[in-house]
């Protein structure tokens, strides 16, 4: 979907890859970070503004323009990574923690401006149609789940379920 971020960034070695993010596992799409990238972005998101774990999500994939949602999984290790760091501070905010870029982050992330601008462009490019079949996907899951689980759900149904998905398959397996 993504093809960018293979970069090497000289910061790589120095922090490390602490999220990986692909395709399969739960059907959020393919990787879409490399070498710690997706630290830019998140630091970028919190200098724009104070954030919690789920305000962040919610903006990349705004910014991704849907077509990709970091899990919990990824972010909130993250952010812990940018506290040990000392880009980020964090304050309790009910039972949340709210996120501000201290000094040290305001720094890195100027000193690596260029780096972030062609995270963000890149994410602003269009996807050329494969958000909708991702959209797609996720919407024969749920008819899958609803007819496989719901009301009437049997062992003949699950049978007939499985023809027809495995009928896509193979259709779509054919396509030139």
């Amino acid at each position: 979907m993504f093809r960018f971020l293979h970069h090497q960034h000289r910061h790589h070695a120095l922090h490390g890859d602490h999220h990986h993010h692909r395709g399969g596992g739960r059907g959020r799409g393919p990787k879409m970070f490399d070498a710690g990238a997706m630290r830019y972005v998140v630091l970028h998101l919190i200098a724009e503004k104070p954030r919690h774990g789920y305000e962040i999500i919610k903006a990349l994939e705004q910014l991704s323009g849907g077509g990709y949602t970091p899990s919990p999984g990824a972010i909130y290790p993250l952010l812990s990574m940018m506290l040990d760091m000392g880009h980020v501070s964090a304050t309790a905010d009910g039972n949340k923690k709210l996120h501000t870029i201290t000094p040290e982050g305001e720094a890195f992330l100027a000193e690596n401006r260029q780096f972030v601008d062609v995270i963000l462009a890149r994410l602003a490019e269009p996807s050329e149609g494969r958000v909708d079949l991702r959209l797609a996907m996720h919407e024969l899951k749920a008819a899958v789940i609803d007819k496989a689980h719901g009301p009437g759900a049997s062992d003949q149904r699950a049978a007939q379920i499985r023809a027809i998905l495995q009928r896509a398959v193979d259709d779509v397996r054919q396509l030139d």
